[in-house]
């Protein structure tokens, strides 16, 4: 008989499981690792930007060096951006596409089809909203979009209200001198909020937070063997999550969204079992990363400019606008990627059929053309919202106004609870290129 265990399968099996995975990795990632190492060797100033790690500590500088030499720069391997007007004409144009080719060639993008496990497709695989295009990406979204209406959101106002401050009430009555913000709040919040938009059970959201930063790592460009395993284990061990959950909800259907995905999945719309999980898993994760990111960037920087806290204390309705300049100055995330779909041009430069380009979300927002002294945060700046930290067009994020609401009661209910709240230690960044936020922020709530 042959020795199985649940996890991998029949052992005989795990060595060609294991080239599978390796030659799968080297299409997605290493050629693409290969070849931004190679690049910024040679002074490409794109491929440095992704490389070097002090260019992926601060990128800001980096925005600007790219943003001096013209709307569109091209390097050797991809062109970018980090002019506002060039990646908001690149993100509305259909002359773009969201779902790029992860191998150099035609044929080895179907050999890499060929080697992707149905159960561990992640946020950059097709059928992810983030990976594909019209009409699949219409067909999709509208049965997701429901649940994000202005009036869906307003209806969760209270809710988020009572979560926050049910959150604040425990970190009180435990009584702390300092607490980890990320641990204890500011990834709690969405990740609760989210999990009751799809019927998640309370007791299974927590383990869902380490499921979601893993598979997150595979937004990475050029990433890590190692890394890439781990994304890819956290990615299947969410499809195995969403299997038994959606199993549970066609038993016992709620009034959530996975309940109508999942109805709409057995009636006319067509949705597959693939399709179903996919898109379960990102809105997930995309209604987690974001606002995780944007409740610790915010505190951060009001905590270094007291000045601009006090007067959010004293003029509680300026906290919406004060969430929308934090978007701009510190994107949640940072870049994205669109491919042409023939000749054509942008900002008035040419880009050839199948040119990859970065857009530059967190450039595009500092771009002096669109925003005076844009490296100064001001909580009061009148155009803010002209931001492109949810993109725009078609893939215009769904959960915006979500985050939005999220963002500014978790902001104003944190302050107000503990007012003199003040940092106690090093906070600790992510290491990640794509996603901008903290891993650690140690605050003090008592004395």
């Amino acid at each position: 008989m042959t020795s199985t265990d649940q996890r991998s399968g029949p052992r005989s099996a795990r060595p060609v499981a294991a080239a599978r995975s390796a030659t799968a990795w080297v299409l997605k990632y290493g050629l693409t690792g290969l070849a931004l190492r190679l690049g910024a060797r040679q002074g490409d100033l794109l491929a440095r930007s992704v490389v070097e790690p002090a260019r992926r500590a601060d990128p800001f500088p980096t925005y600007d060096e790219i943003r001096a030499r013209g709307p569109l720069l091209t390097g050797r391997f991809v062109a970018g951006t980090a002019s506002h007007a060039a990646a908001n004409e690149i993100l509305r144009s259909d002359r773009f596409l969201a779902s790029p080719a992860v191998a150099p060639t035609k044929s080895l993008n179907r050999l890499l089809e060929s080697l992707t496990d149905p159960h561990a497709l992640g946020p950059v695989d097709p059928p992810s909203l983030l990976a594909i295009s019209a009409p699949e990406h219409t067909r999709i979204r509208k049965l997701v979009a429901y649940a994000f209406t202005p009036r869906a959101i307003n209806a969760l106002s209270a809710r988020v209200q009572e979560l926050a401050d049910g959150m604040l009430d425990t970190i009180a009555a435990g009584n702390p001198s300092t607490v980890d913000l990320i641990d204890a709040y500011a990834s709690l919040l969405p990740v609760t909020v989210i999990a009751e938009i799809l019927g998640v059970p309370e007791e299974l959201r927590q383990p869902f937070v380490k499921i979601v930063n893993e598979a997150a790592l595979s937004l990475e460009p050029g990433l890590s063997y190692r890394d890439y395993r781990r994304a890819t284990e956290a990615t299947r061990e969410g499809h195995r999550f969403l299997d038994e959950h959606i199993a549970r909800l066609r038993r016992d259907p709620g009034d959530d969204l996975l309940s109508r995905m999942i109805a709409a999945a057995d009636g006319s719309d067509r949705l597959s079992d693939t399709e179903l999980r996919v898109t379960a898993l990102l809105v997930l994760g995309a209604g987690f990363e974001t606002t995780v990111n944007l409740i610790g960037n915010a505190v951060a920087l009001l905590l270094a400019h007291p000045d601009q806290l006090d007067r959010l204390k004293a003029e509680p309705e300026g906290w919406a606008n004060a969430v929308e300049e934090v978007l701009r100055y510190e994107s949640p995330v940072q870049v994205t990627l669109r491919v042409s779909t023939a000749d054509t041009t942008v900002a008035g430069l040419p880009v050839r059929e199948g040119q990859a380009v970065v857009v530059m979300l967190g450039g595009a927002n500092r771009d002096p053309a669109v925003f005076p002294e844009p490296n100064r945060f001001d909580t009061t700046r009148a155009n803010a919202r002209e931001h492109l930290a949810f993109s725009a067009g078609p893939h215009f994020c769904l959960g915006a106004q979500l985050a939005r609401l999220e963002g500014a009661t978790a902001l104003r209910t944190l302050f107000e609870r503990f007012p003199d709240l003040a940092l106690d230690g090093t906070p600790t960044r992510r290491g990640t290129r794509v996603l901008r936020g903290y891993r650690r922020l140690p605050v003090r709530v008592g004395a």
